[in-house]
């Protein structure tokens, strides 16, 4: 019974998120980070390559990792160390490269276009005219009240 959300992008920086579960997720399982894999997942014609994850937990996949279980390893750079200066190593928790149904975030890279869908939003004029008209409707009761009580305060 897996499921995973999976992060899709392009070469140009665009990217889709789409939830996969059960039966579609199911040809996902025991492969490893730099695998390719048909993009008719999420509905895409081509391939997309696997580049990472992360568990429910957050803890980061690492490509250089074999298996996929959770180890504390001590890294010097790369993925899931942050900010280590020439000569530091932290000892760092972290997940092997093999998707396994503890994943929980996929990332993968898409050789082609990917076209984002437009949503349906409200024309321009409908969004200009309903705000416009409330507001205008309640500063003109508002501001004589407050003229009233300044007037009333300086007598």
């Amino acid at each position: 019974m897996a499921s995973f959300k999976l992060t899709v992008s392009d070469k140009k920086g665009r990217s889709i998120t789409k939830e996969i579960k059960e039966n579609d997720a199911n040809p996902l399982l025991g492969l490893k980070v730099g695998n390719e894999v048909d993009a008719a997942i999420v509905g895409l014609g081509g391939t997309m390559k696997i580049t990472g994850g992360s568990d429910k937990s957050g803890v980061p996949m690492r490509s250089d990792l074999h298996g996929g279980s959770r180890k504390y390893i001590l890294l010097s750079k790369g993925v899931g160390l942050q900010d280590a200066e020439k000569g530091q190593r932290f000892r760092k928790l972290v997940r092997g490269n093999t998707i396994s149904e503890e994943i929980y975030q996929l990332n993968c890279k898409f050789d082609g276009e990917i076209k984002i869908e437009k949503t349906e939003e409200p024309t321009k004029e409908a969004k200009k005219d309903e705000p416009a008209k409330e507001v205008k409707k309640e500063a003109k009761k508002d501001e004589p009240a407050k003229e009233v009580k300044k007037e009333a305060k300086k007598e």
